[in-house]
């Protein structure tokens, strides 16, 4: 049996995390992950519900130790979890909080005993399945794809190798744990490469940027393009980070550069997909080319494009719109044009919507904002266009004057739809679903007067 161990950290005394302004030891991590595995209930599947990202991470942790699998489906609506009792009937709920959700529930013990023995570092089978997370099928039925210890750990290691992450450096991110960005580079990454995550999970501007300057240099802020747009816009003064991370949606130049300069780092976009883990990054300032992660490759077969090598157990067609730009038949870099559920074809001429999004949200005083094609067009991909946009100091005949340079007018959306916030997740995503219904509630009412 071929082992890694569960964090790279060796010395007792090193820090493993940063949990109210306390630093937390490694020999204090060790024995709460031991009495956490001792106390969990009867069953192999788990649902880690915690806030806190500290007792989430002792959570999974104390669930790898002890042979069990967490599943990280993309969302806890009642439907999900009776998807996931149908896929792993015997799954129960590990919560720090309220669960709120139909499943037996193991409450993470308030207080801990103290460590009274220095415990060795627990090495895991580079085989053993540690996490199930989920696409949707085309039935809508959630497809589980199991994650391999081996696989994750070489992943978050590419990941730190690229981004320059090691022992010293404290990391605090502002998306949750159990999203799979979050769970790679807000925990997998700092256990695999010797630095210390940060417990919360700040979402305030004001907070992200008071635990930040709380905490040791070096530091990294792992965050996603919503969440930087909304920090940039309501903080006059930022603290300074040593390296910036984003992911979940692609960044604009501008953004980018506006990050860098005011945040003094460079930073770095994360791209990956569900079934692969992390692929590649790229440094936005540095121009629009992504370049894959250690021995990860790119090839085309037809209409399909193939991610294989480095950590990708097996070749694995990829659901995107993708220009190799590196010659030969395999690649390691290449041009991101969007998702082939993303284009649309309105009159003869071909965008993409995340080419729309990209040029709504870069309009000065948008806030944000979102393309969508409604529902009754979204098979033949040829219908209206509707957009929702945040941004309290433009006008709706303004901000479509404003696209107006920027788009072929045939895509200018009818109606656009002026609202205070998007329903977005708490990693940044904005779920389609709650888009639409968004949609439809402001059409069904008396938005009429909204339009442009």
């Amino acid at each position: 049996m071929s082992t890694l161990p569960l964090i790279a950290h060796r010395r007792p005394d090193a820090v493993v995390a940063w949990r109210d302004g306390t630093p937390v030891s490694v020999r204090q991590f060790l024995g709460e992950v031991a009495h956490v595995a001792g106390q969990l209930p009867p069953g192999r599947h788990v649902l880690n519900l915690c806030g806190d990202r500290y007792r989430f991470t002792v959570a999974l942790a104390a669930c790898i130790v002890s042979g069990r699998i967490s599943l990280l489906p993309s969302t806890h609506t009642p439907e999900m979890v009776r998807q996931m009792q149908r896929i792993a009937p015997d799954v129960f709920c590990i919560a720090d909080q309220n669960a709120g959700v139909d499943l037996p529930v193991f409450r993470y013990p308030e207080s801990m005993p103290p460590p009274e023995v220095d415990h060795a570092i627990p090495a895991i089978d580079r085989e053993q399945i540690v996490a199930l997370v989920f696409t949707s099928g085309s039935t809508g039925v959630p497809m589980p794809h199991a994650k391999r210890w081996g696989s994750l750990v070489r992943n978050v290691q590419a990941e730190a190798e690229r981004l320059g992450i090691g022992a010293d450096h404290a990391i605090l991110g502002t998306v949750p744990p159990q999203h799979m960005y979050g769970l790679e580079s807000t925990v997998m990454m700092p256990l695999q490469s010797g630095a210390a995550l940060h417990a919360g999970r700040p979402f305030y501007p004001a907070d992200i940027c008071a635990d930040l300057a709380g905490l040791p240099r070096p530091r990294v802020l792992v965050t996603t393009p919503y969440h930087l747009r909304t920090l940039l816009a309501d903080q006059a003064t930022l603290p300074a980070v040593d390296q910036l991370v984003s992911a979940t949606a692609p960044l604009s130049q501008d953004l980018a550069h506006e990050a860098e300069s005011r945040f003094g780092a460079p930073l770095h976009e994360i791209y990956g997909c569900t079934e692969t883990g992390q692929l590649a990054s790229r440094r936005t300032t540095a121009g629009a080319e992504w370049h894959t992660l250690a021995g990860v490759r790119l090839r085309r077969e037809g209409p399909t494009l193939w991610a294989e090598g480095g950590h990708i157990e097996h070749p694995t067609g990829l659901n995107d719109v993708i220009e190799l730009t590196g010659d030969g038949p395999l690649s390691t870099t290449f041009l991101l044009h969007g998702r082939h559920a993303d284009l649309i074809n309105i009159a003869g001429k071909r965008t993409s919507l995340a080419y729309l999004n990209h040029q709504l949200n870069a309009i000065p005083g948008v806030v944000d904002g979102v393309f969508l094609l409604p529902r009754e067009d979204s098979t033949d991909r040829i219908g209206r266009l509707a957009a929702l946009v945040v941004a309290p100091g433009l006008t709706p005949v303004a901000l479509t004057q404003a696209l107006r340079t920027r788009i072929d007018p045939v895509f200018l959306p009818r109606p656009l739809l002026f609202v205070d916030a998007l329903p977005r997740s708490a990693a940044g995503k904005l779920p389609s679903q709650a888009a639409q219904d968004l949609l439809a509630t402001l059409q069904a009412g008396s938005a009429t007067g909204m339009t442009a």
